[in-house]
């Protein structure tokens, strides 16, 4: 198996379909009115109605028998089915309704909806060719890694092999007994529980699967204290009495295991939208800061000589090493010039007269608008700290338990942590500890409306802190 990156979560897919199975619906039933000679906008809001809600109850009507969920290894012939009756059954749903309110039309709307159902059946046939393909191209599958030779994780292992809803990058387990190997078939052992810990491969897996037998209690909490601290959703599958998902999608085993040790489900909806802000805000302050930025520029230019930006090693999400765009403050020498920014004193004379200046409104984070345009980072978010970075003499990684934890989402230009005073270098192991804390308090509750009264309050914040640089 190889790690893939996925372009779109099975969730976004089921989410991408509901909204083109209305769009369908909606433009079917436009069409059909104006060619029936009927105008939506000057019909009385009664009669209007019943055409306006053909879309969403179709689409309830879907989604309620279970259209779709798009299993690779699942039948045609009974998606299909699904789809045609949860479809019927919201359209005959408003058609009933329309008749109990005395629509005029009765004929006319019949055929609507027949035709209504009918374009449903065809969106999905072409959608479970579209689904099977990215399927088949590792697109729509997370990579997993398991712990554990299990029976649980060998019948996880067989089944993928037909439905292929995950791709199973390999396996960890202390025990390399040759019957384990069997078991796990052609899935590659990639070594001890020790060896995950160091796996340069963790940055581009989405879970962590732990399959342990309902009586291995001893070895439960030892696997669980030595990889709690990673960033990633640690899923714990105990194998109960013979458990067998026999008729559970595998991904959605993943999704709904019997334990989440770590991480939480993915909110795709609060991702989706999430993502829309950055997109839209970071857009437009790279337009509206265009000239400021440029400003800024030539300044820095005319205070020293050295390039105007500079990119920086930081930890980003799940741990994964990024580059962080940063306006040059300091004079340029070899460490500079590889992105690795030694700690700053007092008076520093490495720390230019405009990047004085520069560090003391934050300016200097201003180029991390396009990390955000390019979503390695978000506008609002842990702060993403730099690599190697201490306090005092103590690395912060090994300063607090929970400190990878707050790699769970993407860091932010800007955060909770930011707003409530906790900025710029933590000198000493209980100001990381404050640092987490608010972290994980902002991961815990994050939200669109967090965000944006986090962004309201990141700029008087900021210039008033005349005390600390980021």
């Amino acid at each position: 198996m190889t790690r893939r990156r996925r372009l779109i979560h099975r969730s976004g897919v089921r989410l991408l379909a509901r909204a083109i199975d209305g769009v369908g619906v909606l433009v079917v039933t436009l069409c059909l009115c104006v060619g029936a000679g009927i105008d939506l906008w000057r019909l009385p809001l009664g009669m209007a109605l019943p055409f306006v809600l053909l879309a969403p109850a179709s689409v309830a009507g879907a989604w309620l028998a279970g259209a779709y969920r798009f299993r690779y290894a699942g039948s045609v012939a009974m998606h299909l089915l699904r789809a045609a009756a949860g479809s019927a059954a919201g359209l005959g749903a408003v058609f009933l309704l329309a008749l109990a309110t005395g629509f005029p039309m009765p004929a006319l709307f019949a055929n609507i909806c027949a035709l209504n159902a009918l374009a449903v059946i065809a969106l999905h046939a072409n959608y479970l060719g579209v689904v099977r393909a990215a399927t088949r191209k590792g697109l729509l599958s997370d990579n997993v890694v398991i712990v554990g030779a299990t029976p649980a994780a060998a019948r996880i292992v067989s089944r993928n092999v037909q439905e292929r809803e995950l791709n199973i990058v390999g396996y960890f387990d202390d025990r390399t007994l040759r019957a384990n190997a069997t078991m796990m078939g052609d899935t590659p052992h990639l070594g001890a529980v020790e060896d995950l810990l160091n796996w340069d491969g963790l940055p581009e897996i989405d879970r962590i699967v732990v399959t342990v037998t309902s009586t291995a209690q001893a070895r439960v909490r030892e696997l669980i204290n030595r990889i709690r601290n990673l960033p990633h959703e640690i899923i714990l599958v105990l194998d109960l009495d013979g458990f067998n998902p026999e008729h559970t999608s595998l991904a959605r085993v993943v999704d709904a295991p019997a334990a989440y040790v770590s991480g939480a489900p993915k909110d795709v909806r609060r991702a989706g939208v999430k993502r829309v802000f950055d997109l839209v805000v970071s857009a437009t302050a790279a337009v509206v800061l265009a000239i400021p930025m440029a400003i800024i520029a030539v300044m820095i230019r005319l205070d020293s000589n050295g390039p105007v930006l500079f990119r920086q090693k930081r930890h980003g999400f799940n741990n994964e090493i990024i580059r962080v765009w940063k306006f040059r403050t300091m004079r340029p020498d070899k460490a500079a010039e590889n992105g690795i920014i030694t700690q700053t004193v007092a008076d520093d004379p490495r720390v230019t007269r405009i990047g004085r200046s520069l560090r003391m409104s934050s300016l200097d984070e201003l180029p991390q608008i396009f990390n955000v345009l390019k979503g390695e980072m978000s506008l609002v978010g842990p702060r993403p700290h730099a690599v190697g970075m201490t306090a005092g003499s103590i690395e912060v990684t090994r300063t607090v338990g929970d400190y990878a934890h707050r790699h769970r989402m993407k860091p932010g230009m800007t955060g909770w942590a930011q707003v409530n005073g906790s900025r710029g270098p933590c000198h000493t192991p209980d100001e990381v500890r404050e640092r987490v804390r608010l972290d994980m308090e902002y991961v815990n509750r994050a939200s669109v409306w967090l965000d944006l009264w986090i962004v309201l309050k990141t700029l008087p914040c900021l210039l008033g802190d005349r005390e600390k640089s980021r």
